[in-house]
This record gives structure tokens, C-alpha cells and sequence, in this order.
């Protein structure tokens, strides 16, 4: 999942935590190379070698082991670990969460071993080394630093992992009905959020994400009685469902704004000077300046945060190339804004289809949340350590285009939300992509980060 918000703005400093030891930075450095070295992704089996993996670092820094479980489900895996507190607990527990696995890539597209971290020019190359084990390996760094600093949490800190964020959200949906049950007051997640830097690597906006759009995925089939590819009749499916897939492509859905995407749209609006900067800063002031939209809806860093977006993703169909299509089906894929019903969009595709033989089935789809309440203590922190980084500049509440595990946590009415500890140039950004990277500055000061989160809200 694409965490930051410096596609909107198109677009480090380095300080080492307070309490930790020489060397912590190196050691976060090892975790994050040698957890890209293990292939988590679906299908593939690993993902159950990763959560171990963790559980022996934990381990190896004195946590105790019959605090960690590891759960295998569905081929994939849960982890879960609490660092109890110290004594009597002084607050409810609270829980930090990411994701153990990682997208599908093919070596031969990349110009480096995709599933062998490298590390050159001051980048670490690797599939997932951003999306999300960069954040994962640092706070596990951070909760070893913080343990062998003396640190004794005044509540319990539950650290979840969920094995498959990036495909079908089961054992996401499974940690979310442990934590109500365990009584998590709030979580953050390190899987959302996150900070921008501009293209000199100054710090220029950091987002709290507090919201986030619902994933969901649509068939879209047409059925037809084939033939013989010499006899061509009008019926043909695949010519009709392209139709159907260019309507939909091309249909652009009714505006939509809330407090939080209106206070983030009004600081990256504020944070550059240029034609999006003003269009930005115009729709957050009114929604309905038609020339605001324009521009918002032409920049792909923008368009997701104003409005739901469906595109087509997949097609499938035919079965011989001389004859005529028998069934096709195309896949749809839907970011939904908070408070859109899934039914009501499926509604408005089969509008726009305008096909009344296609047949609609749902296939991934998350549920539909409402924002986290901003509570103090974690706006409060999430600030504090910001300004530690880039003194000045504020921790603006923001929603993800995308989905993460919040979503399964918002459901069951547990306040989420994203902070991830890195800072990224958006011309860095590959999570998902080709020659996916991190800078390797960014450890440090990532560390930083998680210490001061951590201090504040369990100490």
C-alpha cells in the first residue's frame, strides 16, 4: 500500500534516538536487508518463515517467547507479541500493527535480485523493503533498543502482524477480533502515514493518516452463445465488454470531502506554490469550484482524495482464436470513500455499463469505516516526534486512497491510525513497483521516531 501524500505535492535529516546504543541503526539496517531476503508473498510459503524470523530477533534481545504467537491460517500466518507492562497496568493496552507480506515480482523485470536486499548509492533495493518492512523491522529495533534501555511500559504494547494485507485481509480480519477482545484502546499502524521530502530531502509535510478509503473488487460478465469466428455476429463479448470498460474508465465520480481530507488538502495546498498547490487550497475551501476539481481530478496524486475511483484492472475471456467469445469477464477495481456504501457504488457501475446483461460478483471487498476521532495523546505524540525531525512542521491529518488493516480495526470501532516512521522523496516511492527502495538515512531518524511515539503513549 502507497502511504504518503507527496503524490499530491509532486513532489533526511538524520539524528539518532536519544536512548539507544551505537549501532541500533545498524542493527534496524540487518533486520530490514535480511527480512527482504525472505519471500513473503502469497503462494509461496514463506510468510510463516518471516513471523518467525521476528519472533527469534525478539527474542534474542530477552523478550520472553511465551509472549509471541504465530498463528498459521489460510497458507499465510499472524503474528502477535505483547511486552506486558511493568506492574499494574496505569492505561488500557494499546497495539502497533504492519504487514508480514509483500506483492508478487517477476526478477526479470528488475535490474537487482528483487527478493535479495541490496544495498547501493545510499538506497536499500528489495520488494518490500518500503511497503512494509521498513517500518515492521524498525519498530521491532526500537522495542529491543527501549527494552535494553531500561524502558518499562506502563501499559501493554501489542505488536500485530498480519500475513496477508496485500491480498485478502483474512488473518487482518482475524488480529482485529483478537485485539477488541484483548481490549486494545487504540492502535498505530506503521502501514499509513508517513512523511514527504522535497527534492533537496528537506522534510515539507508529514500526514496522520485518520481515514482511508474501503477496497473492493467487482466481475464484471458477459455471456454470449459463441460460434465460428467466420460467421461474426453483433453479439460479440469481448467487443462489448470493452465498451463497458471505456465507460467505466472514463466516468468520474461526484465529489466527496470530510474534515479530514479538507484540514490535509489545505496544508499540501499550502505547502507549494504552483497551479496544483492553488487548486488544492481553492477545493478545500469549496468543493464546488468546478475549475478546482478540473485540475484535482487530471493529477493522479489528487484524484483519489476527492471522490471514489473504479478502474478496470483485469480481463479474461474467449477460448479458442477462431471462435467467438462465449463468456469474458472484467475486473473492476474500487477505492471507496468513507461513508460510500459498496452497494450503492456496485449500483452506479451497473449505470454506467449500460449493458443490462452484465452480471455483477463481488470479490475482495473490505469494510466500509467511518475516521478515527483525532485523540490527544496520539496527536500529541505522532507531533512531537515529527518536530524532533523537521522542527515546524505539523502532523496533518490525512485519508489513504488506499486500504490497510485499519479498516478491519475502524469496523470493530477501535481508533486507528497511520504513523509510519518514513520520510521519502516521491520519486523514490516504488512500493508496488519496479526497483522498489529506501534511503538508507532514513533509519536512523526512523528510529527516533518510534522511540518518542513509544515514550510518550506507554511510558
Amino acid at each position: 500500500m502507497i502511504r504518503t501524500l507527496a503524490a499530491i505535492l509532486a513532489l533526511s535529516c538524520t539524528a539518532f534516538p536519544a536512548h539507544a546504543a551505537p549501532g541500533d541503526a545498524g542493527e534496524a539496517k540487518r533486520l530490514l536487508m535480511d527480512s527482504v531476503g525472505i519471500a513473503s508473498v502469497k503462494g509461496r510459503g514463506q510468510t510463516p518463515a518471516l513471523a518467525r524470523f521476528y519472533r527469534d530477533a525478539l527474542v534474542q534481545a530477552g523478550f520472553n517467547a511465551a509472549d509471541i504467537q504465530i498463528d498459521e491460517l489460510a497458507s499465510t500466518a499472524n503474528f502477535h507479541f505483547v511486552w506486558r507492562a511493568a506492574g499494574k497496568a496505569k492505561a488500557k493496552p494499546m497495539a502497533l500493527t504492519g504487514h508480514l507480506d509483500v506483492v508478487e515480482a517477476n526478477p526479470a523485470d528488475w535490474e537487482r535480485p528483487p527478493f535479495t536486499a541490496v544495498a547501493e548509492n545510499g538506497y536499500i533495493f528489495g520488494r518490500g523493503v518500503q511497503d512494509n518492512k521498513f517500518d515492521v523491522a524498525v519498530m521491532i529495533a526500537t522495542l529491543v533498543q527501549l527494552k535494553a534501555s531500561g524502558f518499562k511500559p506502563a501499559r501493554d504494547i501489542h505488536l500485530f502482524l498480519s500475513g496477508d494485507e496485500e491480498t485478502d485481509g483474512i488473518a487482518s480480519a482475524v488480529q482485529a477480533k483478537q485485539a477488541a477482545a484483548l481490549g486494545i484502546e487504540f492502535m498505530l499502524n506503521s502501514d499509513g502515514g508517513g512523511g514527504g521530502l522535497d527534492a533537496q530531502g528537506k522534510p515539507f509535510f508529514y500526514k496522520l493518516q485518520a481515514a482511508e478509503k474501503s477496497y473492493a473488487d467487482f466481475q464484471l460478465t458477459i455471456t454470449d452463445p459463441g460460434g465460428h469466428s467466420s460467421t461474426p455476429t453483433a453479439s460479440n463479448a469481448i467487443a462489448r465488454i470493452g465498451l463497458v470498460a471505456a465507460r467505466i474508465a472514463g466516468h468520474r465520480w461526484p465529489v466527496q470531502i470530510n474534515d479530514i481530507t479538507r484540514a490535509s488538502l489545505a496544508e499540501a495546498g499550502r505547502q507549494r506554490t504552483d497551479a496544483l498547490g492553488e487548486a488544492v487550497r481553492r477545493f478545500a475551501a469549496n468543493p464546488d469550484d468546478a475549475g478546482a476539481v478540473a485540475a484535482l481530478r487530471a493529477n493522479p496524486g489528487t484524484i483519489g482524495q476527492i471522490a471514489t475511483t473504479c478502474v478496470p484492472t483485469m480481463i479474461t475471456g474467449g477460448h479458442a482464436p477462431n471462435a467467438l467469445p462465449q463468456r469474458v469477464t472484467l475486473t473492476v477495481n474500487c477505492r471507496i470513500f468513507p461513508g460510500t456504501s459498496i452497494a450503492s457504488v456496485q449500483a452506479e457501475l451497473a449505470r454506467i455499463a449500460e449493458d443490462p446483461s452484465v452480471t455483477f460478483a463481488t470479490g475482495t471487498d473490505w469494510p466500509v469505516t467511518p475516521a478515527s476521532p483525532l485523540r490527544p495523546d496520539v496527536t500529541a505524540a505522532v507531533q512531537a516526534a515529527v518536530s524532533t525531525r523537521a522542527p515546524g512542521l505539523a502532523a496533518t491529518p490525512g485519508m489513504d486512497a488506499g486500504a490497510t488493516d485499519s479498516v478491519f480495526w475502524r469496523a470493530l470501532g477501535i481508533p486507528s491510525y497511520g504513523v509510519s516512521s518514513l520520510f521519502m522523496r516521491q520519486e523514490d516511492s516504488f512500493a508496488h513497483g519496479l526497483n522498489e527502495r529506501v534511503p538508507e538515512t532514513a533509519i536512523a531518524p526512523a528510529l527516533r521516531h518510534w522511540d518518542i511515539i513509544l515514550r510518550r503513549l506507554a511510558g
